[in-house]
């Protein structure tokens, strides 16, 4: 399979699901706005994910996925006794995994007053805090859910079945859209803010049921059959995995206590802060999901395949190629997201609750934050490499100093710069966690970027700043279609998207930033075989 014929089918099915919750948060603006009560129920909703994070998609997935396919494909290709060891070994994990899920979760939900407490550390409304604690305890048991769900997608992902697992998110977002639309035109929870965020809550767990089930129905096509009750069996190989994911954990742990601590940052400003983050927020994640996630999700195993037989040359080509590939498609986004933050913002979010000061101070967030857009995705395509060194201490290391940063520009300017001093602490910690991954692996001889690459990434640049000249003279015409319907303003959008991919890659062909031949090399049916 090609790269980007992996990467195309990861980053489609994100692409929906991005889009999917790009809806999701257009209808949640206009029926719940940006308020305190929007705020409790965002922040509720980062406490799982942040621990989904943490324990299943980073740290488990940069262990279990590697040490999975060995054994499935111990003798070059997946057969029957592959399958059975493999069998055995996720089954062992199983034992393990979910009951320490179970005692996670029952732990958590005990004590959420005093997570929420220490999330906010000041004077709540007592209110506010009880239906913070509601909204958070409602929503953990996802993580349980979601995790297991983790654990199936490392399974089919190593047999290159990459489809189910990037389609399961796209179930949420399904499942709140109707819940949302249900509350919106049919009158469920009667226009009380509170009680929409109860019923919206109620949403999250029964999701992550559906999205269980449908991992489930795919494993077993594959020939997978977990055993899901069993007395845990701590094997030595459950050992290795816990020791080689820990470090992993303890490093996704810096970008998930930098997670927590933007609530809290956050927390301590006036307004709405936490919902203007998360609305700027999902604009940035969407081509960090697409583009950073997918190039991740698709080069590891190609990664580990050239490490494990000694072909640092193949490993550098597929670094280069996700490195060029990914900046091709990152820097443009940011420009556009930069230059035009508050029209996008204004007609994706703007209406209902959601108001022309949510609208602007959201779209300054936007602005800043997507300044450190291309490093996120520099550090999803870069991390693979020590992973499939099964180094998984230096991400670490570069996470925790990036996370020192985050809290020293807080710490510093918080209430100088607000929200946005919040987003520009983000971004400057993630390029300095991406200089770091490179100069490390530049130090250790495992990869270098050549003068060629060097100057396609110039080109590239040139090129986003070409596109971004001419949005900065397009953008204002869409001040005038605000009041308009929503479906002219989406064409409107639309066209504006459109005008800044045609400029945008129209230079990029004049400069070289991008050929024909480099095309052809990402859409290779596969790689020359390893020595």
């Amino acid at each position: 399979m090609s790269l980007l014929k992996n990467v195309g089918t990861i980053g489609g099915l994100t692409m929906v699901s991005r889009v999917a919750g790009m809806v999701r948060e257009m209808i949640f603006s206009r029926v719940l706005g940006a308020s305190e009560v929007t705020d409790a129920w965002f922040q509720a909703l980062i406490i799982p994910n942040v621990f989904r994070r943490l324990f299943a998609e980073g740290a488990f997935s940069a262990a279990f996925v590697p040490m999975f396919s060995k054994r499935l494909h111990k003798d070059g290709e997946a057969g029957a006794d592959g399958l059975e060891e493999a069998r055995s070994f996720s089954n062992d994990v199983i034992s393990v995994f979910v009951p320490a899920l179970i005692a996670l979760t029952a732990i958590l939900e005990i004590a959420m007053p005093g997570v929420i407490w220490l999330l906010s550390d000041k004077p709540v409304n007592p209110t506010e805090f009880d239906y913070s604690v509601d909204f958070a305890r409602i929503m953990f048991p996802y993580i349980l859910l979601v995790s297991v769900v983790t654990l199936l997608t490392g399974m089919l992902n190593s047999v290159s079945r990459f489809g189910p697992g990037a389609s399961f998110p796209i179930i949420l977002n399904f499942v709140l859209i109707g819940t949302l639309l249900a509350i919106e035109y049919l009158g469920i929870g009667g226009g009380d803010v509170v009680t929409m965020g109860y019923i919206v809550a109620w949403a999250i767990p029964v999701a992550g049921v559906i999205q269980l089930a449908w991992l489930v129905y795919w494993a077993h096509v594959e020939g997978f059959r977990p055993r899901w009750i069993s007395r845990p069996r701590l094997t030595p190989e459950v050992k290795r995995l816990g020791i080689i994911a820990l470090p992993a954990a303890i490093g996704g742990g810096a970008y998930q206590i930098n997670t927590l601590l933007q609530v809290y940052f956050l927390n301590q400003l006036e307004g709405s802060a936490v919902s203007w983050m998360n609305y700027a927020d999902r604009l940035n994640q969407l081509p960090l999901g697409i583009i950073g996630i997918a190039l991740s999700t698709a080069i590891l195993p190609t990664l580990s395949k050239f490490i494990g037989a000694k072909d640092n040359a193949g490993a550098a080509r597929i670094q280069s190629n996700a490195i060029e590939l990914g900046m091709l498609l990152t820097l443009p986004a940011a420009v556009a997201l930069s230059v035009c933050a508050v029209p996008f913002i204004t007609i994706i979010f703007g209406g209902g609750r959601f108001d022309a000061n949510d609208a602007a101070m959201t779209g300054g967030v936007l602005a800043v934050l997507v300044a450190g857009l291309p490093a996120y995705v520099l550090v999803k395509v870069l991390v693979p490499s020590f992973y499939a060194r099964s180094d998984t201490r230096t991400p670490v290391y570069a996470a925790f100093a990036a996370l020192a940063v985050f809290i020293a520009f807080n710490i510093a300017f918080l209430h100088r710069f607000g929200v946005e001093g919040v987003a520009a602490a983000s971004a400057v910690g993630a390029w300095l966690n991406a200089a770091i991954l490179y100069i490390v692996l530049q130090a250790r001889g495992y990869y270098r970027v050549d003068a060629p690459l060097l100057g396609r990434l110039a080109r590239q640049i040139i090129a986003a700043t070409a596109m971004g000249a001419a949005l900065f003279y397009a953008r204002d015409l869409l001040t005038s279609i605000y009041e308009l319907h929503l479906i002219i303003q989406l064409l409107a959008l639309g066209a504006l998207v459109a005008l800044a991919v045609i400029v945008y890659f129209a230079a990029a062909f004049l400069l070289g930033a991008v050929s024909r031949e480099r095309l052809a090399i990402f859409m290779k049916k596969r790689e020359p075989e390893t020595p």
